[in-house]
């Protein structure tokens, strides 16, 4: 078993942590805000991701966030209404495309553990997983719309996930999905009690993920991620859309109305 590894971001302002144990790969994420993904963390989320994926001692790799409330709450709000210019504004949503891109490109299957909400970028995290797994509390939604952008970076592996109907009803309809609609349209594959029993159930799949031939694995994910080879542009076009809309007022006024709820 590995030493628990600390990023940088430890701290008040949020942490990543990973370790090995058993053929596993852990990687954990949290911030005080309700999980929410501020460009540090984003960055060494991806970091993290590739550099556990790395190790040939991994053949599965768990992906969960800290706490027992939302599962994620996307992206950091105090950072969207802090950029000024364009260019800010594409590193900072480039910085869920770099998460994206490590998950799918990672040659071991990655479990999503989903205890809570996830709303926003969060919902591309879970449908860049191979296998999510979430308790009944884990609704999900887009909010994209109800604060001036769209989900522009997220939305091709949320498409690729769960379809394209799937997809524009989560991205025009920016409301709650509770966790049965998620498991009925494919972005969850299992839905659990609760969170003791999700714990068990993540524990097994991930046991019995380890114990499967790394090589037809890795075959197996390029198979089920095939079409995505042209991703690198497309996100950072992506990211580019949604770095220029969060400077309109619309946005600024939507984010202030928001964090002031």
């Amino acid at each position: 078993m590995s030493s628990p590894a600390l990023s940088p971001v430890s701290g008040s302002d949020g942490y990543v942590r990973s370790h090995v144990a058993d053929g596993i790969g852990h990687v954990e994420f949290h911030h005080p805000k309700g999980n929410a993904l501020p460009g540090a963390i984003l960055r060494e989320l991806a970091a993290t991701v590739v550099r556990v994926s790395g190790d040939p001692a991994v053949r599965v790799l768990v992906l969960r966030s800290g706490g027992s409330g939302p599962f994620c709450a996307g992206a950091s709000f105090d950072e969207l209404v802090a950029i000024e210019t364009p260019a800010q504004g594409q590193a900072f949503f480039s910085g869920f495309a770099g998460v994206i891109l490590a998950m799918i490109r990672a040659p071991q299957f990655i479990v999503t553990r989903i205890h809570g909400k996830a709303a926003g970028g969060a919902v591309g995290l879970i449908a860049a997983s191979d296998f999510a797994m979430a308790t009944n509390a884990a609704s999900a939604k887009l909010s994209e719309l109800q604060i001036g952008i769209g989900p522009f970076v997220v939305g091709p592996v949320i498409e690729k996930k769960i379809g394209l109907a799937g997809f524009s009803q989560m991205a025009v309809d920016a409301d709650w999905r509770d966790a049965a609609w998620c498991e009925r349209h494919g972005l969850y594959a299992e839905v659990h009690a609760d969170v003791a029993t999700l714990d068990a159930a993540v524990e097994a799949k991930a046991r019995q993920l380890a114990a499967f031939n790394p090589e037809a694995v890795a075959r197996l994910k390029q198979v089920c991620w095939a079409g995505t080879e042209g991703w690198e542009a497309l996100l950072t076009e992506r990211a580019a859309m949604s770095g220029t809309l969060v400077l309109s007022d619309f946005t600024r006024e939507a984010i202030q109305r928001f964090k002031t709820r």
